[in-house]
């Protein structure tokens, strides 16, 4: 049986590029069907690659890699997730936190997938539904975080948050992050969430430089559901979904954001502990900041 293999690529990057033609080549020698995102196709130039267009590139594949930074894995992650198809991240970025492999383990990445020498993890990830007034609704979903934030620089937004039908506060704020395990050390750990390791099931609300006595950001159970209401007599808020679906949310808005249905499925191809990803990303001084003392 052919064996379909998507590959998106960050084109900006000319070593990308070329990566992208290595895998490419290696796995159509392997058998594969090679797709590439249509936009992206010239940029390879490899023979035997299948241009694809639409959400459902990624139907029927039984792999899509990821070559580049987390804003490339988070855009194949938007066509790998209906799909149901496991994704491979390969970092060609900076940090590159989503990814399971860097540049170095290219040959051995590939190698691994023809082999089908790998696991699958689950990833939770988040639904959200705003209600504008007037009947308008937006829905979308997101495996990092949903952000709502002013939308104005120069004012502050009041929102009003509820947890699971009751009244948690209402923050005078730049916004509030709601988040993912995944998540966890993205947007929200910027705005001083804590870190969750990816294999706990817990939902994350962090309030970003709130004007309030209580301001801490809370760890819920996954079956919580949050409630976002955009004060009627406040500004203009704007609501992102993992940093690349942004929505205008008029004041009076309800944003509600729930466990997701379906989650994203990640390769993984070895065992690793996550304190050991922790420590390598972050660059944490596992010998203390100021040094051994021995």
């Amino acid at each position: 049986m052919r064996r379909v293999a998507l590959l998106v690529i960050h084109t900006g990057r000319r070593r990308s590029t070329d990566h992208a033609r290595t895998v490419a080549r290696d796995l159509i020698a392997a058998g594969f069907e090679v797709r590439v995102i249509a936009e992206e196709a010239a940029d390879v130039e490899l023979p035997g690659v299948v241009p694809i267009t639409g959400l459902a590139a990624a139907e029927g594949a039984e792999i899509v890699f990821a070559l580049g930074g987390d804003g490339t894995f988070l855009r194949a992650a938007e066509l790998a997730r209906p799909a149901k198809a496991p994704l491979l991240g390969i970092n060609l970025g900076k940090v590159g936190f989503l990814a399971e492999a860097e540049i170095g383990d290219l040959d051995r990445a590939v190698r691994h997938v023809v082999d089908r020498n790998y696991t699958v993890d689950e990833r939770l990830t988040l639904e959200v539904r705003a209600e504008i007034d007037g009947g308008q609704v937006i829905e979308s979903w997101a495996l990092n975080e949903v952000s709502v934030e002013k939308g104005q620089r120069a004012q502050m937004l009041e929102l009003m948050v509820d947890v699971d039908g009751r009244p948690l506060s209402r923050y005078g704020c730049d916004g509030v992050v709601c988040a993912t395990p995944t998540g966890s050390t993205a947007y929200a750990f910027s705005a001083g969430g804590p870190v969750v390791w990816p294999e706990v099931e817990a939902l994350l609300l962090v309030p970003v430089s709130a004007h309030a006595l209580f301001s801490k950001p809370l760890v819920t159970a996954p079956t919580s559901t949050f409630v976002i209401t955009v004060d009627p007599y406040t500004t203009l808020a704007v609501m992102c979904c993992d940093g690349r679906r942004v929505y205008d949310l008029p004041p009076g808005t309800r944003v509600t954001v729930r466990r997701g249905g379906l989650p994203v499925r990640v390769v993984r191809l070895r065992p690793r502990p996550f304190t050991d990803r922790l420590v390598a990303k972050f660059g944490l001084p596992v010998d203390g900041w100021r040094g051994n003392p021995r």
